[in-house]
């Protein structure tokens, strides 16, 4: 058994499973009497757009528009797909998103709004409230994502600053709405996926300042001011949960990362390894995950409990990163780099941290591998682990060694994917 080899390979099998191209044509609805217009957002965006194309009947009508990640589209012929900004929003976004909007708005009961989702939707969906620009959205995300907010808290600012999210796109349109959702986030809750354009918003304007606050986030004046507003009563709220204003819009999570762990699981247990999943749910700081991880595999490794090995510990879920440093690096290779300073050349142990949607952070890595002896192999090339950890540099430590995965876009997104091998 390739240790390597199995560990790409259970990656590819969790990728898989949320393939958009498999599992989109079968949640298809019937065509209306009217129009049928395609509107989304998301890493996945293109491919699911793809996939309706496919699939919707040749003589129905069928348009639209979708936005998707720069690098992320695909061909398609009646479904534009637009690239964006991701994960700190542009102005290519805003003006597609204004064009959804549009859309949406001249649809009428007869009609359908099929609406693609996939995480990574939150960037690229920006239309912000009147009185904020894209530079003041800009400003905030990056603040945001440098402080290791949670994608839950992110996205509860981001609802409070959207003209489309937040419930708002299914409020624009008379037509039945349907929203396919792909989930990157833990708990599955379409509110949080790309923030909910489709679906009742349970957060409030009270709540995204105090994020603002807890973060120590000082955001644009402009934004203060709106969120202000917004929590004395001078702007209406998000539509809450049992709005009838929402009673014609359905929305169906149709991939998820518990799927794609359970087909990672399967592809172990095949190859002779016991799977022992730890959830989808798993966040937290990367570097302090992995010393818990860490202790999970110590504990299999030196007393076969609380499974004998060989043994493959897989999780998902997406862990945060606080920068305190100027390396390159996202959270996959953080989580590698601190469980691989914490087993310390554990014996018989190999692990893989990728993100599904083929980018981990701002590089051009879906994550990394991490052997048994990449701490002695660093060394002998005058790299020093802890030092690298500190300035949140997993990239360099990983691309030194040869040792990323590099998968280009995978056109899917149902979160991180992590798997340790004890033999």
């Amino acid at each position: 058994m390739d240790p390597r080899e199995v560990l790409l390979g259970s990656f590819a099998a969790a990728v898989g499973a949320a393939d958009p191209l498999q599992i989109v044509p079968a949640h298809l609805p019937a065509p209306p009497r009217g129009r049928t217009v395609v509107v989304g957002a998301g890493k996945a965006a293109g491919a699911m757009a793809l996939a309706v194309e496919r699939h919707w009947p040749a003589a129905a009508p069928l348009e639209g528009i979708v936005i998707t990640r720069y690098g992320h589209s695909l061909p398609t012929r009646r479904i534009r797909v637009v690239e964006a900004g991701h994960p700190v929003p542009d102005e290519s976004g805003e003006i597609a998103a204004r064009e959804i909007l549009d859309l949406a708005r001249g649809l009428g009961p007869d009609d359908l709004l099929l609406v693609l989702v996939s995480g990574g939707g939150s960037s690229l969906l920006s239309l912000p409230v009147e009185g904020v620009g894209m530079a003041d959205l800009k400003a905030v995300t990056r603040d945001l994502l440098a402080c290791g907010a949670p994608i839950q808290d992110m996205n509860t600012v981001r609802k409070h600053l959207s003209r489309i999210q937040g419930g708002r796109l299914a409020l624009a349109t008379r037509a039945p709405t349907i929203a396919l959702v792909i989930s990157d986030v833990t708990g599955d809750d379409p509110t949080h996926i790309a923030s909910g354009p489709c679906c009742a918003d349970p957060s409030t304007f009270a709540e995204a300042r105090e994020i603002l606050d807890r973060f120590g986030v000082r955001p644009p004046a402009p934004i203060a001011a709106h969120l202000e507003a917004g929590a004395v009563g001078r702007i209406a709220e998000t539509p809450k949960p049992g709005d009838p204003a929402l009673a014609h819009a359905r929305n169906e999570v149709i991939a998820t990362a518990h799927r794609s762990l359970a087909a990672a699981a399967a592809y172990v247990q095949a190859r002779g390894v016991t799977p022992m999943v730890l959830g989808d749910s798993v966040t937290g700081e990367s570097s302090e995950v992995a010393k818990v991880f860490g202790a999970i595999a110590r504990q299999v490794r030196a007393h076969g409990h609380p499974i004998k090995p060989p043994v493959a510990i897989i999780s998902g879920g997406e862990t945060t990163v606080t920068l305190r440093g100027t390396g390159s690096g996202g959270r996959c290779s953080e989580f590698l780099l601190s469980l691989a300073v914490d087993l310390d050349g554990l014996e018989g142990t190999w692990a893989l941290a990728c993100d599904t949607d083929g980018i981990d952070g701002s590089q051009d890595n879906a994550g990394a591998v991490m052997t048994q002896d990449c701490l002695t192999r660093a060394r002998a090339q005058g790299l020093e682990p802890k030092r690298l950890l500190a300035n949140n540099d997993g990239y360099g430590f990983f691309c030194a060694l040869g040792d990323l995965v590099v998968t280009g876009p995978t056109r899917t997104n149902v979160n991180d994917y992590r798997i340790i091998l004890v033999r």
